[in-house]
């Protein structure tokens, strides 16, 4: 097993709510650069901003490539006041990022697509499993333990009422 496998059966720690936040975009016309790339490049300077900030309330992400020309992350976040607030926050890079990709949308209608989708899950709501696996997804954002910490079967872990 290479050195980042986590040996064995574990579960995310976190017990406590969490907000999943899903965006990504998608490639309608490949060679309309112009439209496409400032999108692509926008989300790694948010996705810095955010980690900088140790109060910004994201806990983790995940990049993924998805469909065809889909490019998408999977965020974690302890709220989801935190991630509006962010969101709408007018001294963040968010701000000008949707500004400009709705003024490039205007002028270049379909080139590119975004999307978005936020789950709000309440504490008990939720549980993972990751067998051999290096750090990922939700355990990657909140660390992992032992399953048997958390109950061996997926119910015993689903049925928790908060850290």
């Amino acid at each position: 097993m290479g050195a980042d496998v986590i040996e064995g059966r574990m579960t995310a720690e976190g017990t406590g709510e969490v907000t999943v936040f899903l965006i990504g975009m998608r490639v309608n016309r490949f060679r309309a650069l112009r439209s496409w790339l400032p999108v692509f490049k926008a989300m790694p300077r948010m996705l810095r901003e955010l980690s900088r900030d140790k109060e910004s309330g994201l806990l983790g992400y995940q990049l993924l490539v998805g469909p065809p020309r889909v490019l998408y992350v999977v965020q974690y976040w302890d709220s989801h006041e935190k991630l509006l607030a962010y969101a709408s926050a007018q001294d963040k890079e968010h701000r000008p990022a949707w500004a400009a990709f709705n003024r490039r949308a205007r002028e270049g209608r379909g080139r590119v697509g975004i999307w978005h989708e936020t789950y709000a899950v309440p504490a008990g709501a939720h549980e993972a499993i990751y067998c051999d696996m290096p750090a990922f997804g939700l355990g990657k954002a909140t660390g992992v333990v032992p399953v048997g910490r958390r109950g061996d079967r997926a119910a015993d872990r689903l049925s928790l009422k908060g850290a």
